[in-house]
């Protein structure tokens, strides 16, 4: 899943990009209200993290841009403001939470959690299982016939996209945008190296091989 920050703190924009991406997201940032508006409506994003005092254009006006584009991307409203009023004012422009200044990223990371699955209208599972394959999401564990299998973040983050999309053909543009940040070339070879570490934890040992690449598509995991 992918996340827009927009923050010109660089040290808080640091700060939640380090931990969403350790909590397996993919994570664009922007340091300025103009860029965090190109991004949201060009890129695809399953939540936005928006502060709302940025230069070149403020967050409650970057939002209402959005939301006269049609775009329905949740936004959550990072602020140091904590009045009733500014809280009414920045969900009347179309934000979908507030969280005030200074914050856990606990809590951060459970809102984005919520919204996602408030959007998408579905109950967020704790874990997933494709075959002999089942991913603990909240220790970001794999497992295969019972046996630990140890993944980096990236490997992690790749491997549940794919169990998600099981049975479907994913291309190497759709992990770009839902495993990487925007500003990957996608004509490098990122991606090919990436599945080729993941296939080589998730398939060396076992007869059964889950990962299959079918050329000039992309790659697809296949439970049986």
């Amino acid at each position: 899943m992918r996340i827009l920050v927009v923050e010109d703190d660089t040290k808080i924009a640091s700060f939640i990009s380090k931990g969403l991406k350790e909590a397996g997201f993919a994570v664009d940032v922007a340091h300025d209200g103009v860029d965090g508006l190109h991004l949201g409506l060009t890129e695809p994003y399953d939540a936005a993290v928006v502060d709302i005092m940025l230069p070149g254009l403020d967050g409650l006006a970057l939002i209402e841009r959005l939301r006269t584009k049609k775009i329905a991307t949740p936004v959550i409203i990072l602020s140091a403001k904590r009045s009733v009023d500014d809280r009414v004012k920045g969900l009347q422009a179309g934000g979908d939470d507030y969280l005030t200044k200074p914050f856990s990223f606990s809590e951060l990371l459970a809102r984005i959690h919520a919204l996602i699955r408030r959007s998408t209208r579905t109950s967020e599972p704790s874990t997933l299982t494709a075959g002999e394959l089942t991913l603990d999401l909240l220790t970001r564990q794999a497992r295969r016939n019972d046996e630990d299998i140890s993944l980096p973040a990236r490997e992690f983050a790749l491997l549940e996209y794919m169990v998600r999309n099981r049975g479907r053909i994913v291309s190497k543009t759709s992990i770009l945008e839902h495993v990487y940040d925007y500003s990957f070339d996608p004509q490098t070879n990122v991606v090919d190296v990436l599945v080729c570490r993941l296939r080589n934890k998730i398939d060396r040992d076992f007869d059964h091989k889950m990962i299959h690449t079918v050329r000039g598509m992309g790659y697809v995991l296949k439970e049986q």
